[in-house]
């Protein structure tokens, strides 16, 4: 027990002994005192606050986050006393504390008094950012860092910017900011301002703000305004991201503004010469010129002949031979062509252009190389009930009637001579450009048999005809064996009773009287009713009248006995 007690008292005689050395100093502990630098020493200051031992400071208190201490013997600093060290006596020291208590000092009269403080981000934590307000760290949330969201905070770090206190709670150590609230006020000044001034046609620098699929908004500096995509560039802008981004600095005209609203509407083409200015001299009706398809829609496409001046080529001016054919499937977007100036109309921004006309017509191009009369050989892309289609070009086909497959068969047993894809000749026999048709014939080819019977055969003469085909309305009949005719049941004979095609037989021979010749289809209209008719006409006239008293049947039979006689004599 006498041992505690003199430990005790060996103890008590050195506390006594230190507050002798050093005196009343301890009671500086926990407070700020200002002191000198003496001496800096590697990464350390050395600093006299007066006491009787000297303290010592890390370098990298002296400076603000990110930056380089300054400091040098004689520097005036404020410190914070820590404590004593208990072995050798030396004061523990720290600026960065006394930055602390200092600036916690001022942010709580700031804080009071509503007004913004400055500060520096220079650090990331989960859900925001940390803030060196003068020696005090703050938080800033990350939705306090802007109006809008900010993708890349790089660019503000490390500067110093004012903020607004949110909230602050000095016994945990724990304050809030925002660089949101601050920006909102000088927004709300800088609206107003712009506000009472801004007239339709200023001109003002303005930073796209956010981009949507009809427009993009952009920030005038405290008011936002929408340059609405068709008010972005002359040429013909699909998407705003086209021709902006966000952040973007751009110069911008008021175009409308409505005060009551505070809806402002910009532009940036209206800053710029319009491309169509005199459009109708730079680009004259039937020139040729190259442009860009830019947009395709169902009912054609839009060719680019110069930034800003568009054309549309109607889905009827895109192809001579593919109708009906979406032009997405002609043409392509970006694709480079050359069409044909139509009509423009300057008043309207409006030029109708042609893809086809600057190509070549066909037809055109078809009969300067095959003029009627010239053979051409194809092959037959297609067989419909009328006739053949013979490819005579990359998208053009000929077409043969059946009419024009053979002299001698009908079409539709010639027809049956071929199969598509067949390889055929013929002749051209017409090209009609206007109705993009040309005429082909394959029986031409060779002479036309009945030629001669034709140019031989007159309307009135009497021909001997061979029966061919007995009908109930007549009878067919074969001129030489070349040239067809056909005489009706009420032209089979002169007595009604007699008019029956069935007397007929195949292959007999009979006498008629042509009544007309049809050189383009090759046939006769012959008659027999007429023939007779005629013969009894000349016999009346020749042997004698009823009024002579001579019969019918006497007359006509002198007029036979005498023409038996010609025949002998003959």
């Amino acid at each position: 027990m006498a041992t505690i007690t003199a430990d005790r008292a060996g103890s008590e005689d050195f506390a006594a002994l230190l507050d002798e050395t050093l005196g009343a100093d301890t009671g500086f502990a926990g407070s700020v005192v200002t002191g000198k630098v003496i001496r800096v020493d590697d990464d350390v200051a050395v600093v006299d606050v007066g006491l009787k031992s000297e303290g010592r400071v890390p370098l990298k208190e002296f400076a603000a986050p990110g930056q380089k201490a300054e400091v040098k013997p004689g520097d005036l600093i404020e410190l914070f006393v820590e404590r004593y060290e208990d072995r050798d006596g030396s004061i523990v020291l720290s600026r960065e504390k006394a930055r602390r208590e200092e600036a916690w000092t001022n942010l709580e009269k700031s804080f009071t008094a509503n007004q913004r403080v400055n500060g520096v981000i220079f650090g990331r934590v989960k859900g925001g950012f940390t803030v060196d307000l003068g020696g005090a760290v703050a938080f800033l949330p990350g939705s306090q860092v802007d109006i809008r969201p900010v993708r890349d905070v790089g660019p503000l770090m490390g500067s110093p910017q004012p903020f607004q206190i949110l909230k602050m709670d000095r016994a945990r150590g724990n304050i809030v900011v925002s660089r949101r609230a601050v920006l909102e006020e000088t927004r709300a000044e800088q609206r107003s301002e712009l506000i009472q001034g801004l007239k339709e046609g200023m001109i003002l620098d303005g930073v796209v703000k956010n981009i949507t699929d009809y427009g993009a908004f952009v920030d005038l500096g405290g008011v936002d305004g929408l340059l609405h995509v068709t008010d972005i560039a002359w040429r013909r802008i699909n998407h705003p991201s086209e021709a902006l981004t966000i952040g973007q600095p751009v110069k911008v005209q008021v175009i409308r503004f409505n005060s009551e609203t505070q809806r402002i509407s910009l532009g940036m083409k209206q800053l710029m010469s319009d491309p169509w200015d005199g459009v109708a001299l730079k680009y004259p009706v039937n020139a040729k010129f190259a442009g860009r398809v830019t947009n395709i829609t169902d009912y054609g496409a839009f060719v680019e002949l110069e930034p800003g001046v568009e054309g549309l080529v109607h889905v009827s001016e895109m192809s001579w031979t593919k109708k009906n054919v979406h032009p997405g499937k002609i043409v392509a977007t970006s694709e480079q062509v050359d069409v044909m100036i139509l009509d423009v109309d300057e008043p309207k921004r409006r030029i109708s252009l042609g893809l086809k006309q600057a190509q070549g017509n066909p037809w055109e191009l078809f009969l300067e190389a095959h003029a009627p009369g010239s053979i051409i050989e194809g092959e037959i892309r297609n067989i419909t009930e009328f006739g053949l289609f013979i490819g005579v070009g990359p998208d053009v086909d000929g077409m043969v009637h059946m009419s024009d497959l053979s002299w001698d068969e009908p079409g539709e047993v010639a027809m049956q001579a071929y199969n598509k894809g067949q390889i055929v000749k013929a002749k051209v026999l017409d090209v009609d450009v206007e109705k993009e048709r040309i005429s082909l014939g394959i029986k031409q080819l060779e002479a036309d048999p009945a030629a001669e019977v034709l140019d031989r055969v007159r309307k009135g003469d009497i021909v001997t005809c061979v029966v061919t085909k007995v009908e109930a309305n007549g009878i067919e009949v074969k001129v030489d064996d070349v040239l067809t005719g056909f005489i009706r049941r009420a032209e089979l004979a002169r007595d009604r009773g007699d008019q029956r095609p069935d007397k007929f037989a195949i292959g007999e021979k009979v006498d008629a009287r042509v009544t007309a010749v049809d050189r383009a289809a090759r046939r006769l209209a012959l008659t027999i009713k007429g023939k007779e008719i005629e013969e009894e006409r000349e016999a009346m006239k020749e042997y004698g009248s009823a009024d002579s008293g001579a019969s019918l049947g006497d007359i006509l039979g002198a007029a036979i006995r005498r023409r038996r006689e010609m025949a002998g004599e003959e």
